[in-house]
């Protein structure tokens, strides 16, 4: 027997040894579950991060109350309007996001898909719309919407439409009005 197999059989029988990883036994017919993310994540993570965003901005538009309700449980609500003339432009196959940031974060918090679009529109984002359900739905919150003609948002278009409401809201903020433009 030459050397190389007997390499290859040792390391093998040291990479079985090493592991330590405390697999269940397989169970056939057994269905996949949801893993149980309390042993991940510490009772209570999302609440204590909660009382911590505390942060209030005032600032409205239309008659709307940005910084009503401070619970990450509430949804933003409003409507998205197109700019004077804009009309022309949405294709039929265009996509609108609207957008939730916290401050001045890169990463979305939270977003909201809607196909085909039929402007004005009214829309509602909150926590089921989180990326990540781990980071609470807290303000103060950057909202911006994006009507992507290709229903790709990682792309940029030039006939894309941008727009964002003017000031920082909090959830549970009713009556925002965004209106959609060249520039946004």
């Amino acid at each position: 027997m030459s050397a190389r197999p007997l390499v290859a059989l040792a390391i093998a029988c040291v990479a079985i040894a090493g592991c330590d990883r405390n697999m269940e036994p397989f169970v056939p017919g057994e269905e996949p579950q949801q893993p149980d993310l309390s042993k991940i994540f510490p009772a209570g993570a999302e609440r204590t991060a909660e009382a911590g965003a505390g942060a209030r901005v005032a600032g409205s538009s239309r008659g709307a109350s940005p910084m009503r309700g401070s619970g990450s449980s509430e949804a933003i609500e409003g409507r998205v309007e197109l700019a004077e003339g804009l009309a022309a432009r949405v294709p039929p196959e265009a996509v609108l996001f609207v957008v939730a940031r916290q401050g001045g974060a890169d990463r979305p918090l939270a977003v909201k898909r809607i196909a085909s679009p039929q402007f004005p529109i009214d829309f509602a984002i909150g926590p089921d719309d989180r990326l990540t359900r781990t980071i609470p739905f807290a303000g103060p919150l950057q909202l911006t919407v994006l009507l992507d003609a290709d229903g790709d948002a990682a792309t940029r278009e030039p006939g894309d439409l941008r727009g964002a409401f003017p000031a920082p809201v909090s959830p549970g903020a009713r009556g925002l009005t965004v209106t959609l433009g060249d520039g946004g």
